[in-house]
């Protein structure tokens, strides 16, 4: 077939039924199905006639391309089938990092999820009675548990209970609660907590969208409790407080207390909401962790509504989250915006397992809280042990004192003390053995500081550390 014209070599190319009916595609067809390996074998030869087009298949190149075409089709169903969204290896330190999923869910909330998904189960439907039911309901009885404490000091003054919903982050749970308490109204804030949260969403643009009027006090570093009370009007709806979760004040500052707040808000015969944004059920400081306040420690000082996420602090799924008032959260539940803010089985089945072990007080059982309360020589030992195993001639590994984080936009002032990996590999820059670690099976993700790649096993889970040493290993090679 020497000088073979482009037109030849173009007739050389199978038909895709033709090359349906070859063994190895019969083969793959049972496999994947008639339709994903019609489509791939279409793209191989596509492929092909461009390189035939462009010049780049000569008559010898072409029959060996055929050859192994059900080789290519395969490579192509392969790519063509993977899963977009992969797990990954965290070693950046970061516990609740955002790019990576936040927090990672417990081991029941994963049981749970295959007990009701898999099959039916009485999302909307009481069993007992048999008529229809109410999907918050499984998550509002061990929210009234988990909370009952802060209930109880409120309801012996007023008979006042705390109710819970759930929709789907707590953006929708700000936006919510706003429209259903200040829809055309104002809602005083203080200058300085017009924050900006993940993905370039401001409070502001939220309020706006909520329907609420915002009414802007005091300055960006000194907000007095006069500065709310003079600027209530008869257009005043509520007063919302946003906690500055994902950065600091500090010097020259003033801020009322929540407690403060709640009752000029009592007084004034006017709501209190708090966007807590992470919002923690335990008390961080055990962990070392300062400046978080818990939900419980809002809704004791007097707090009427608190927004927070399900995949932050709390450590389970992604979810607004929004306790309080029993009277008020009855008015959101009957927003029609609640609706079309719901989450669906999975979100509650994750969540319900997850509040699970806050009632059992097994706070080991969620990974988020569990790397939290590791320590610098629990961390240590692990790194001391991976070193030794991968460390080479050519991958140097030294073990050094550092930081990891909380991440997701929670405690930006608090670090947690660790002990790190920190790698040097022959012939590759830090960016370039960050990039080979990304490109492992499952990637591992890094951090590079000072022309080193430094790993942290705070957030790399036990069962991954031979992944991560037969990454390293390769490496070395």
């Amino acid at each position: 077939m020497k000088g073979t014209t482009k037109s030849e070599l173009f007739r050389e190319l199978p038909a895709v039924d033709e090359l349906l009916r070859t063994p190895d595609l019969t083969a793959l067809t049972v496999t994947h199905g008639p339709a994903a390996v019609a489509d791939a074998a279409r793209a191989v030869l596509a492929r092909l006639r461009d390189e035939i087009a462009s010049g780049l298949l000569d008559a010898a190149k072409l029959r060996l391309a055929l050859d192994n075409a059900a080789t290519a089709i395969e490579a192509h169903l392969r790519y063509a089938l993977r899963h977009s969204l992969c797990p990954v290896i965290n070693a950046t330190g970061v516990i609740l990092h955002t790019n990576l999923g936040r927090a990672p869910l417990p081991e029941s909330a994963f049981d749970h999820i295959r007990e009701t998904a898999g099959r039916y189960s009485n999302l909307e439907f009481e069993i007992e009675s048999g008529v229809r039911g109410k999907r918050d309901t499984h998550a509002a009885r061990l929210f009234r548990t988990l909370l009952d404490d802060a209930a109880k000091p409120d309801s012996e003054k007023s008979g006042k209970e705390i109710s819970t919903i759930v929709v789907n982050n707590n953006a929708a749970a700000v936006l919510l609660a706003l429209n259903t308490l200040a829809d055309a109204g104002e809602a005083i804030v203080s200058r300085g907590e017009l924050v900006e949260i993940g993905g370039s969403f401001r409070i502001p643009d939220v309020m706006a969208k909520s329907g609420a009027i915002l009414r802007e006090v005091g300055t960006t570093n000194r907000t007095r409790i006069a500065d709310y009370a003079n600027a209530i009007t008869d257009r005043t709806r509520l007063l919302l407080r946003v906690h500055r979760s994902n950065f600091e004040i500090t010097g020259f500052t003033e801020q009322p207390t929540t407690a403060q707040l709640a009752e000029l808000a009592r007084q004034r015969g006017l709501p209190l909401v708090e966007d807590l944004g992470s919002g923690a059920l335990v008390d961080l400081e055990t962990f070392g962790i300062r400046g978080e306040p818990s939900v419980l420690d809002s809704l004791r000082a007097g707090v009427d509504v608190v927004t927070y996420s399900g995949d932050k602090l709390l450590g389970g799924p992604q979810a607004g989250l929004i306790s309080g008032r029993a009277d008020l959260i009855a008015r959101m539940r009957a927003n029609s915006l609640f609706r079309a803010l719901r989450v669906d089985k999975l979100t509650y089945a994750a969540l319900e397992a997850t509040l699970r072990s806050y009632v059992k007080r097994d706070h080991d059982a969620i990974p988020a809280l569990r790397m939290m309360r590791l320590t610098p020589a629990e961390i240590g030992a692990r790194a001391e042990a991976l070193a030794a195993q991968a460390r080479s001639a050519k991958l140097q590994i030294e073990i050094v004192e550092g930081e990891s984080v909380i991440g997701g936009g929670a405690a930006p002032s608090s670090a947690l003390p660790t002990r790190l990996l920190a790698l040097i590999c022959d012939g590759l820059s830090a960016d370039q053995l960050a990039t080979s670690l990304r490109a492992s099976n499952p990637p591992i993700i890094a951090r590079v500081e000072d022309g080193r790649v430094l790993l942290d096993l705070r957030t790399v889970f036990p069962d991954q550390d031979t992944t991560l040493q037969s990454a390293l290993t390769a490496l070395s090679r």
